[in-house]
């Protein structure tokens, strides 16, 4: 299935991806958008942050630091991600309902019936979901609706959209148990606070691990992927803690370095129990919002970096000769 998964991304990449299975695809610019956004997330390119580390580095020769560091958005995005993707595509998890909890974020209420087996109801879905024309909408847009629910059972012809989705078999739970009443549905969102398990889509980590457990390692692929990112999560935590550290430092000074370190932990808190669609929405602005401004010093040091790459290349081809 590699050759194959190699031929989907390069024709879906310029096209959009076409419903496959439980995925009721995706647009040319919902791909690009998530795409860039993960990519950026892996190789920091333009964000200024790689350098704070490099920039410790005890060198003579800065040009020759640089490109040292070309090596690990390499091995990061190039090889990791490529490697990663391609166990995603070539398991076929990703168009596959896995039973899982809900996230919040991901989930919409949708009014009427609809399915993904039928040709009419999955374009409807694909433009709704895509920002097109669709008879599809939101269930309690102009006023909230109450549902019943029966023994965890939604007893009301709805659909429940989760992860790009038709979500299946979904249960009502409060505190683990089997939820009876009523539920008020405001602009596609539950109001109250209860919890939805089901079949659907998956997404992050949960998917990646899912793909594992179809190699030869079988149920070993999760416990795999578990320490995988354990060892990847903190490297990236003490990394992030040090670029942050010194911008703080550089910034307001030593004495905001204690609160900043604070802030950070009880971050990583934060995000271990929010969705995590959640939380990579708010990476995303973050990024952004640290990559602009160091662009801009980018495009004005243009100049500089221009002539100390040409010394750069001056000095390894006389050190050759």
């Amino acid at each position: 299935n590699i050759a194959p998964s190699f031929a989907s991304v390069l024709s879906d990449a310029f096209t959009g991806s076409a419903a496959v299975g439980g995925f009721l695809g995706a647009s040319f610019a919902y791909a690009f958008n998530k795409g860039v956004g993960r990519g950026l997330y892996s190789n920091e390119a333009g964000q200024g942050s790689a350098p704070i580390a490099h920039a410790a580095a005890k060198t003579k020769d800065s040009a020759s630091e640089g490109m040292v560091s070309l090596l690990e958005p390499f091995i990061d995005t190039i090889l990791i991600c490529t490697l990663t993707g391609l166990v995603i595509l070539s398991s076929g998890v990703w168009v596959e309902k896995h039973e899982n909890t809900f996230q919040e974020f991901d989930t919409e209420i949708l009014s009427g019936t609809w399915t993904d087996t039928a040709e009419e109801d999955r374009n409807e879905l694909f433009h709704y979901l895509n920002g097109g024309t669709s008879k599809v909408s939101k269930m309690g847009v102009d006023s909230p609706v109450e549902i019943a629910v029966l023994d965890g059972k939604i007893q009301e012809p709805i659909t429940v959209l989760h992860n790009r989705s038709i979500a299946e078999d979904v249960e009502v739970l409060d505190g683990g148990s089997p939820y009876t009443g009523t539920l008020t549905i405001d602009r596609g969102a539950i109001v109250e606070a209860v919890e939805l398990r089901g079949y659907s889509l998956i997404h992050s980590a949960s998917l990646t691990a899912e793909a594992f457990t179809r190699s030869a390692m079988g149920d070993l692929g999760r416990p795999v992927v578990a320490l995988v990112l354990l060892l990847f999560a903190f490297t990236t935590a003490v990394a992030w803690s040090y670029y942050g550290d010194r911008a703080v430092a550089y910034l307001f000074g030593t004495r905001w370095l204690v609160p900043y370190r604070l802030t950070y932990v009880v971050g990583f808190f934060v995000a271990a129990i929010s969705d995590t669609s959640l939380i990579w929405l708010i990476a995303a602005i973050t990024v952004a919002l640290m990559t602009i401004p160091n662009l801009i010093a980018i495009l004005l040091l243009r100049v500089e970096v221009k002539t100390l790459i040409s010394e750069y290349w001056n000095r390894m081809q006389s050190s050759k000769d």
